[in-house]
């Protein structure tokens, strides 16, 4: 499981000229699966998320987690963080899990973010042609695996 974030003092999601999920302050997060991930990455990747500590305190240190805060997350399904560019100009996708799979897992992760860590968290659409408009804060970004 891989994760790519940053830090955003706003971001949404438009699918299909509307947008359908937004936040304030935050993180927005790509999350890509291969074959081998299991639900037990899936809640390592929860925890470090909801307890990542890149938020400034008082002193401009980076000492706060999302928690911290109040911030919000928008989570977002991309199967091109597996993407293998080491033979040619065209990546191939071969490492990324497949929909069905992977779609079981970016809910789960929703749902670890929302109940266990009582982060709001909203989704993009899974599988759909998505428009992202992150104001990056820093710009701070961070890439994770597990």
């Amino acid at each position: 499981m891989k994760v790519t974030l940053q830090r955003v003092t706003y971001a949404d999601c438009i699918v299909d000229g509307k947008i359908i999920s937004q936040i304030d302050k935050g993180y927005l997060v790509l999350v890509g699966f291969t074959h081998s991930d299991t639900i037990e990455n899936v809640k390592k990747m929860a925890k470090k998320v909801a307890n990542l500590r890149i938020f400034e305190d008082d002193q401009d240190k980076m000492n706060l987690s999302i928690k911290d805060v109040n911030g919000e997350i928008l989570a977002i399904s991309q199967f091109t963080l597996y993407a293998d560019t080491t033979q040619g100009n065209r990546p191939s996708f071969v490492n990324s899990m497949r929909p069905d799979p992977a779609k079981e897992l970016y809910d789960e992760f929703l749902n670890l973010l929302n109940n266990e860590y009582n982060i709001i968290t909203k989704p993009g659409v899974f599988g759909a042609h998505m428009v992202l408009n992150p104001v990056c804060d820093g710009p701070v970004t961070i890439n994770m695996e597990f």
